[in-house]
C-alpha cells in the first residue's frame, strides 16, 4: 500500500513537473521578444499638437537654420511578442532640446528654448514596422526627482495595444542607473536603451515590442 502510494506521487510529481516544464517552453516559444518597459507619460506631452510634426526633427518649415546640438539618427521596428512586424503603428514622440529646455509651458528651467527645434513627431511604422528619425541628441536637466539623464518620450500605438516608453543613450549609462524612473523599471531597464552603431555614433537602433 505504502509503495503504491509512493509511486503514484512520484508519478504524480513527474507529470507536474512535466507539465510546467512544457507550460514554460511553450511560453518561451511564443514570446521570443521583451516588451519594452514602460514608464510615466511626464508633463510635457504638448498641449497642441504642432503642424510641423514629421520624422526631422532638426528642421522646421520655412526656417533658414537647423537646430542646435548634436544631431542623431534613431530607428527600429515596432514588434509583437513573436518579433512579427506591426505595421501601421501611431509613435508620438517628444524630448527636450540640447541644453535640456522643452517648449511646454509648464516647464520651469531657465535654460534657452531653441527656435529652430521641432520637439515633438507623430509617425507611422511601415509595412515591416520600421520607423526612423532625425534628431538633436537632448540633453540632461534637473527635475523635482532628480537629474534626468537624456532621453527620449514615446506613446506608441499597436493593433491593439499601446506603450508609453522612454528610450535611453547608452553612452551615458552611469547617469541612467541614478535616474528615478530608469532605476523604476527594475530589471527591463534594459529594453530602453537603445544601441549605438559601432561604426556611426551618431546613429541608433531601437526597436519598441507591444503586446499587439
Amino acid at each position: 500500500m505504502t509503495d503504491n502510494l509512493l509511486s503514484r506521487r512520484t508519478f504524480a510529481g513527474a507529470g507536474i513537473a512535466t507539465a510546467g516544464l512544457v507550460l514554460a517552453t511553450g511560453a518561451r516559444a511564443f514570446q521570443s521578444k521583451p516588451l519594452t518597459a514602460e514608464s510615466p507619460m511626464g508633463p510635457f506631452f504638448p498641449l497642441d499638437v504642432p503642424s510641423d510634426n514629421d520624422a526631422d526633427l532638426t528642421w522646421l518649415k520655412g526656417h533658414s537654420k537647423r537646430a542646435s546640438g548634436q544631431v542623431i539618427e534613431v530607428r527600429g521596428r515596432v514588434l509583437d511578442l513573436k518579433g512579427n512586424p506591426i505595421a501601421g503603428a501611431r509613435l508620438d514622440l517628444w524630448q527636450a532640446n540640447a541644453k535640456g529646455r522643452y517648449a511646454h509651458p509648464a516647464d520651469p528651467a531657465v535654460m534657452p528654448l531653441d527656435p529652430d527645434f521641432q520637439g515633438f513627431a507623430s509617425i507611422v511604422s511601415d509595412a515591416k514596422g520600421d520607423w526612423r528619425i532625425i534628431t538633436i541628441k537632448p540633453g540632461s536637466y534637473d527635475s523635482p526627482i532628480g537629474n534626468r539623464p537624456p532621453h527620449i518620450h514615446f506613446d506608441v500605438r499597436g493593433k491593439s495595444h499601446r506603450n508609453v516608453a522612454q528610450l535611453y543613450f547608452p553612452e551615458d549609462a552611469e547617469a541612467n542607473a541614478h535616474d528615478t524612473l530608469y532605476k523604476a523599471l527594475g530589471a527591463d531597464a534594459g529594453t530602453s536603451v537603445a544601441v549605438r552603431d559601432a561604426a556611426d555614433p551618431g546613429k541608433y537602433a531601437w526597436d519598441i515590442v507591444l503586446m499587439g
